[in-house]
């Protein structure tokens, strides 16, 4: 079948605007965040405000901070590494994967329960030691929320008694909040922020620790140092860290990396 003048000239433009569509997708990098799942809802707003003015697709893993630095380690694949806490960035230097860092806040620890607090539940980690409570934590392997549960508890004496009578462990802060949903759990240590999340202040109340008790927490972003587009990773990093990206974490519940914490 013969095609016409104008046909043959529609069949062109197609097959040339799909060819430069087709290639445009295939010439926009992506940046690969490993991210701890308590930080995942700022960063990825923050990840789409740079999709907005970038050619860049942005993609996130999450998980618990060790178990992503495994994941990281291992593949050596991917452009940044957002853990729980900086102790992460500090024990993990040594294998030269972290490269240059910025401070994009803080974490910190508080006691979380059912919502209406229908068990009188005080801002004591003793607390957990109480017969009455049903009590989940997460384990300190896994997770950046069990590495600081444990120190909290460690400081106080309990971590034994309280890993002894534990309902049972989980391996990350999400995994904490859905213990507290499904009814599993009357009481938590969880990273405050997830309680001000919106899918969690229904079911859920926060109970703040004394500073002196749970230190907040910094939040360290690191360039890995096989990072194929350092230049965009980059980019990331100082919108993150920028007042624009600070509004952005405090909008979820974290303290911005101006606040004073000692």
């Amino acid at each position: 079948m013969k095609l016409s003048k104008k046909a043959f000239t529609a069949m062109a433009l197609a097959t040339a605007l799909f060819g430069s569509a087709a290639q445009a997708v295939a010439e926009t990098p992506s940046l690969l965040v490993y991210c701890g799942i308590t930080m995942i809802k700022p960063m990825m707003e923050i990840g789409r405000v740079l999709e907005s003015r970038e050619n860049v697709k942005m993609v996130f893993t999450q998980g618990g901070s060790q178990d992503l630095y495994m994941s990281l380690k291992k593949s050596h694949e991917g452009d940044l590494y957002l853990p729980g806490s900086a102790s992460y960035r500090q024990r993990n230097m040594k294998d030269g994967l972290l490269g240059e860092a910025v401070d994009i806040g803080y974490n910190q620890a508080a006691i979380m329960v059912q919502k209406g607090n229908p068990y009188n539940v005080k801002a004591d980690v003793n607390e957990l030691l109480r017969d009455d409570l049903s009590v989940v934590i997460c384990n300190p392997e896994s997770g950046s929320i069990g590495r600081e549960t444990k120190k909290i508890l460690d400081k106080a004496g309990i971590y034994d008694r309280v890993f002894e009578q534990a309902t049972y462990l989980t391996t990350a802060s999400r995994t904490l909040n859905d213990a507290m949903k499904k009814g599993d759990a009357d009481l938590i240590i969880n990273w405050r922020a997830t309680g001000y999340f919106e899918e969690n202040k229904p079911f859920l109340d926060v109970i703040d620790l004394p500073p002196a008790v749970a230190k907040p927490k910094k939040l360290v972003l690191s360039l890995l140092t096989f990072s194929r587009h350092p230049d965009l990773a980059r980019k990331f990093m100082t919108l993150a860290a920028s007042e624009e990206g600070q509004a952005i974490f405090r909008k979820y519940g974290f303290l911005d990396n101006k606040a004073k914490v000692d």
